[in-house]
């Protein structure tokens, strides 16, 4: 596997409280994927199997409502990441991801995660601290989007 650049990512919340040496180190376990834009990286309900670090690009995250009814939950650009609980507990997916605009992805599987943190486990802890406090977050905000969501669906249901 080729040794992936994050030092121009080392703002990322998924990186706080990092060295730079960890950074580089995290860069032999990142793969890289050029995805085109309006390809799907996953869909919901699909097996979790790694999160993304946005290099360049957009990706929406959205979530079905009913069939062929699609809910944008967010548009994430460069720096953040998404899919990040497949690395915690590689459930199924909760969310769908589609790219907007041609994007650079860095991915993580659940896999190469463990043996990180089996041999770096301060690594490990700290990566995971920063995935609960991005995921936490999201939760707050999600609830704003939530109420939104429901007033979405209750205006179509009135038509």
């Amino acid at each position: 596997m080729d040794q992936v650049n994050l030092s121009d990512l080392s703002d990322s919340p998924l990186f706080k409280g990092l060295a730079a040496k960890e950074i580089e180190f995290l860069g032999s376990v990142f793969s890289a994927r050029q995805v085109a834009e309006g390809k799907t990286v996953f869909i919901e309900n699909m097996p979790g199997e790694a999160l993304y670090l946005i290099k360049r690009g957009t990706v929406r995250i959205s979530q079905m409502l009913a069939e062929g009814d699609e809910q944008i939950l967010v548009v994430l650009g460069a720096g953040d990441i998404f899919g990040e609980l497949a690395v915690i507990d590689g459930g199924n997916r909760a969310t769908s991801a589609r790219i907007a605009e041609e994007a650079l992805l860095y991915g993580l599987t659940r896999k190469d995660f463990d043996k990180l943190a089996a041999a770096n486990p301060r690594l490990g802890m700290q990566l995971i601290m920063n995935i609960i406090k991005i995921f936490t977050a999201r939760m707050r905000d999600a609830k704003s989007n939530y109420h939104a969501m429901l007033k979405t669906i209750l205006a179509r249901k009135d038509k």
